[in-house]
């Protein structure tokens, strides 16, 4: 669960990290209420509104409704929450590498405008979609280089955008509000791409796909082919986390687009607290080597304990579990590494 921890919550937190054999420390996230949205209202020209209804539909209980919208020209300023935040992380963490997540660029475009039936933009980007997609790259690149700044070696961006991408059902629902989503995803692409060209060389930039985990549950199916040979046959991260933990993402096919980035095979589920069989785990580790060579693999969870503050059906120790099963198959699997 995720709760407003005092400094030295957070330092508990980072030791047990470390004793589960980690080597790469987080804050959990445990400051946010929203794995994306606190980050978005932190951006100049954005606001915090409630909503009706959550941007999209999960499969069981409904997240409380909240969102955020352009108002402005979005930028981003080293006032924002997030730089505070990490430099508390990096103070705990000391010499130990700290793991920093924000959301993706997508995301702000996604929630704004593609599941946005309604969608009026400002008259700074009426018509402009490509001044609307520089200032989200221009705010992503400040901010890279701001955590930089502080210390940041190691960023993630979170997406569930390309999740809804390989789902048939969200893709219709979203072309049915006039979206072009072939060029919305080559967008989403260059703004990417835009950031890793201008990020410093020795930030490694990583990028987690979701398909939604919200106490548990998910808000998306399908494989990844629909997207796989433009994401990662053109897109210049060094890495993607991919969810892999069930039927719902599909096979390792879509693999064979991958150029030289690294994947993290989620394929331990972080949504329930049955331990998977460590032989199967190895077994599709093994398949998936088939298109991308074992060097440029590593394995997760499919995604965290937890996408808001509520949490997932899981205890603390249930997780912890998960995290020991994730670094002993590691550690067996690439010994020789």
């Amino acid at each position: 669960m995720r709760i407003y921890v005092k400094f030295e919550g957070s330092v508990l937190l980072v030791e047990a990290q470390k004793k589960n054999g980690l080597k790469a420390v987080t804050d959990g996230e445990f400051r946010r209420a929203y794995w994306h949205l606190d980050f978005l209202v932190g951006l100049d020209g954005t606001e915090h509104v409630g909503a009706k209804n959550w941007s999209t539909h999960f499969e069981g209980v409904q997240p409380k409704a909240e969102t955020v919208k352009i108002v402005g020209k979005v930028g981003f300023s080293e006032s924002h929450p997030f730089v505070e935040a990490f430099d508390r992380i990096k103070k705990i963490a000391g010499d130990t590498l700290v793991k920093f997540t924000i959301p993706s660029p997508a995301m702000l475009y996604q929630i704004c405008v593609v599941r946005n039936k309604d969608y009026e933009p400002i008259d700074l980007y009426k018509g402009n979609d490509e001044l609307l997609f520089n200032d989200i790259a221009q705010a992503w690149i400040d901010a890279a280089n701001t955590l930089y700044a502080h210390g940041c070696r190691y960023l993630q961006i979170d997406d569930t955008s390309w999740g809804e991408f390989c789902s048939d059902e969200k893709t219709a629902l979203y072309s049915g509000y006039g979206r072009d989503l072939k060029k919305v995803q080559e967008n989403y692409v260059k703004v990417i791409n835009k950031i890793c060209e201008n990020k410093p060389k020795d930030l490694t930039l990583t990028m987690h796909i979701c398909r939604g985990n919200f106490r548990s549950t998910w808000f998306s199916s399908g494989g990844y082919e629909p997207v796989a040979e433009l994401l990662f046959g053109q897109c210049k991260i060094d890495g993607f986390f991919l969810e892999y933990d069930s039927d719902r993402a599909g096979d390792f096919k879509p693999l064979r687009f991958i150029k030289d980035q690294t994947v993290v095979l989620g394929l331990i589920t972080s949504k329930f607290p049955q331990l998977e069989d460590k032989d199967a785990i190895k077994a599709r580790i093994k398949e998936a080597s088939e298109y991308v060579p074992l060097n440029q693999l590593c394995l997760s969870t499919q995604c965290g304990f937890s996408s808001t503050e509520e949490g997932n059906v899981l205890s603390h120790e249930e997780q912890w579990a998960k995290i020991r099963l994730v670094v002993e198959v590691a550690k067996e699997v690439w010994a020789d590494a």
